[in-house]
């Protein structure tokens, strides 16, 4: 009759074993869950991308759709005016910061009708706008311009946006680096001409475009309430976005609270909660 020998080293070699494939289906389990419920999440240098934003396509809610692009580890925003880097997302607040290399500050102002100003395609509009408390400053408009003409008793459209306007801006150490250039020299009929700055909020004209609007050059700076800075040298310049998904968006909701991935169909526009190796049209429990 054969001898059993039970040694010690077996005994071990056995456990860790044992150890080694527990730990395996683990980490499986775990990469498989990550997988299932962070598929769209990803990152732009330090920016995370999240719902509703996606850099996949597919991935979001369709509103924004073909909006972001990460470039060498730049996130920039594309729409109908122009590209703009994105330098912060503020999911708390559904805010975007962006930034446009040709926007006047209070050091530097930019002429030649060069910035993009800010306008989005008219689907794209009930998704995403300026802030109210984000003020855009035009300069060097022509008195031919729309801002002076079509309002009632030719009422002037310029007015300060949360303590922010023009004359403050006017004290700019930009406007002393100008000298004696008039900005706005071109065709003065509207009394003694038009103001050389003009400051209003995106929703007085709904589109700030340099060309139909026959500006130089444009400023946005913008104001985070309650905070109130002393003067324009210590505004926040840049274009405050806000970003809104529409209602209360129930389906995403309910898509993430059963394990799946907000997403949209190949038509861009229908909904898709993504579950992992199939796809649903309202939540992963009624995919199963």
């Amino acid at each position: 009759m054969p001898l059993l020998i039970n040694s010690p080293s077996m005994a071990t070699n056995n456990m860790l074993l044992q150890v080694f494939f527990i730990t395996l289906t683990a980490l499986i389990s775990t990469s498989s869950s990550i997988a299932h419920t962070n598929i769209c999440r990803s990152y732009c240098g330090n920016i995370t991308i999240d719902y509703p934003f996606a850099l996949q396509y597919g991935c979001g809610h369709p509103g924004f759709r073909d909006l972001l692009f990460c470039m060498n580890d730049v996130l920039m925003l594309h729409i109908s005016s122009g590209s703009y880097r994105v330098l912060e997302i503020d999911y708390a607040y559904s805010a975007l910061t962006l930034h446009d290399p040709h926007l006047s500050t209070c050091e530097t102002i930019v002429l030649g009708g060069k910035g993009n100003g800010f306008v989005v395609e008219p689907w794209r509009g009930p998704y995403l706008a300026p802030d109210g408390n984000n003020v855009f400053l035009l300069i060097g408009c022509s008195a031919r311009s729309p801002l002076f003409q079509g309002f009632p008793g030719k009422h002037l459209a310029c007015r300060n946006v949360s303590g922010m306007g023009c004359e403050e801006y006017y004290s700019c150490p930009a406007w002393s680096l100008l000298g004696t250039q008039r900005v706005g020299s071109r065709g003065r009929v509207y009394g003694s001409g038009p103001p050389e700055c003009c400051a209003l909020p995106y929703e007085a004209i709904k589109a700030i475009n340099l060309s139909k609007l026959e500006c130089e050059g444009y400023s946005s700076a913008y104001s985070l309430a309650p905070l109130r800075v002393a003067g324009p040298t210590d505004w926040s310049y840049g274009i405050r976005v806000k970003y809104s998904v529409q209602g209360n968006d129930e389906f995403c909701r309910a898509c993430e609270a059963t394990g799946g991935t907000c997403g949209y169909g190949s038509d861009g526009i229908r909904q898709m909660c993504m579950c992992g190796s199939s796809n649903s049209t309202s939540n992963c429990d009624s995919s199963k």
